[in-house]
């Protein structure tokens, strides 16, 4: 579509590093080769619904370093959506927000779940595009998500800072690091970090196997260990429950089957917390070894981009608008190598891409004698 002329973008999920860096490389590729308008939307698909909206033509300098997202961000479903306490559809809104400001795409940059919107708003007759972000780097059919390079760069710093003190104190040191459903941030930033033990939601490990692998350490002469732990890590029986809640969820058809399958998955992911202090504990009991737990939590995700991740945005965001002025629609603009591939978001949404167990990280890390609590 060699004649679009006005674009619209929002960011939605969680923030991440990057995300601005995108905005830029999408809006000023849009603007200054394209000479295309170019508006934000507030808060994601639900400033879309409510047509709450900025002007980005002026806007875009200065944004490439800044961390979080000058558009704000929510996890506001467009089929689902909280309005005045009622769940409501608001679709047709967001049709009619986008036929108002006479848009001839939409982009929005995210994750799985924005993915899935976004197919849900194609199948509405809009014309969509996708820029994968997420820390998780858990997007199925792209080498990499903006966001990830920087989160991996802040967790494997905390795990060399925590080297010195449980070295000094004979402790063991827990790291709690972000990943509910893939491991790729704990596994990288425990590889990086020289963690001796690493526990991901793919790999399920025992209290007992972990015991064992510090309690060598010990006889080998090393009186400390690092723990670096992903939200997601479970033994094998919370494993299970959690797989056959998730699969319970995605075979849900009904209105009242879906709400019941939530509320399984909701209560076995409530019995979960608290899980990397009751391992914490679990190590000292069998260990002897005095334990204390750091939780990374949202540190993760904030401050200023890596380069690497400013990079990938700019590079991703470029070749947004090169599809939207070939009129290409309905994909997530993939990292692929050096450079870029469309891919249709049929093939994106509903998945998520999680570790392998054979995968080369895996390897490596049982290679140099790393714990993996199997």
């Amino acid at each position: 579509m060699a004649s679009a002329r006005r674009i619209g973008i929002l960011t939605a999920g969680g923030d991440s590093p990057g995300l601005n860096a995108a905005i830029r490389g999408i809006g000023k590729a849009a603007i200054g080769h394209y000479g295309m308008d170019v508006i934000g939307f507030r808060d994601g698909f639900r400033g879309l619904a409510e047509d709450r909206s900025m002007r980005l033509n002026r806007r875009l300098s200065g944004i490439l370093t800044v961390g979080g997202t000058i558009l704000g961000t929510s996890r506001d479903k467009p089929h689902r959506m909280l309005v005045d306490g009622e769940v409501m559809d608001m679709t047709g809104a967001v049709v009619r927000t986008y036929e108002k400001h006479r848009l001839d795409a939409l982009v929005c940059l995210g994750g799985g779940g924005t993915a899935k919107n976004a197919l849900r708003l194609v199948r509405a007759g809009l014309n969509v595009i996708t820029l994968p972000k997420t820390i998780d780097n858990d997007v199925v059919l792209t080498d990499a998500t903006f966001g990830f390079a920087t989160a991996l760069d802040v967790a494997t710093d905390a795990l060399d800072r925590l080297h010195s003190t449980a070295h000094s104190h004979h402790r063991i040191i827990v790291c709690e690091i972000m990943g509910h459903r893939a491991g790729w941030l704990t596994l990288g930033a425990g590889i990086a970090g020289g963690a001796d033990v690493i526990l991901i939601p793919e790999i399920p490990y025992t209290v007992e196997s972990i015991a064992e692998a510090i309690s060598r350490r010990v006889r080998a002469g090393s009186n400390f260990s690092i723990v670096a732990v992903a939200e997601g890590a479970r033994n094998p029986e919370d494993a299970q429950a959690f797989a056959a809640a998730e699969a319970r969820k995605r075979a849900a058809s009904t209105p009242e089957e879906i709400q019941a399958s939530v509320g399984v998955l909701a209560a076995v992911e409530a019995a979960h917390e608290g899980n990397t202090l009751r391992l914490a504990t679990q190590l000292e009991a069998l260990t002897g070894l005095e334990s204390r737990v750091t939780i990374l939590g949202y540190v993760q995700r904030g401050g200023t981009p890596s380069a690497a991740d400013r990079l990938l945005a700019t590079r991703l965001g470029s070749a947004g608008a090169d599809l939207i002025s070939e009129g290409v629609f309905g994909v997530m603009v993939a990292a692929r190598g050096d450079g870029t591939e469309p891919v249709p978001l049929e093939q994106v949404a509903g998945k998520r891409k999680p570790v392998p167990p054979d995968h080369p990280w895996v390897l490596a890390a049982r290679h140099v004698g790393t714990c993996l609590g199997d």
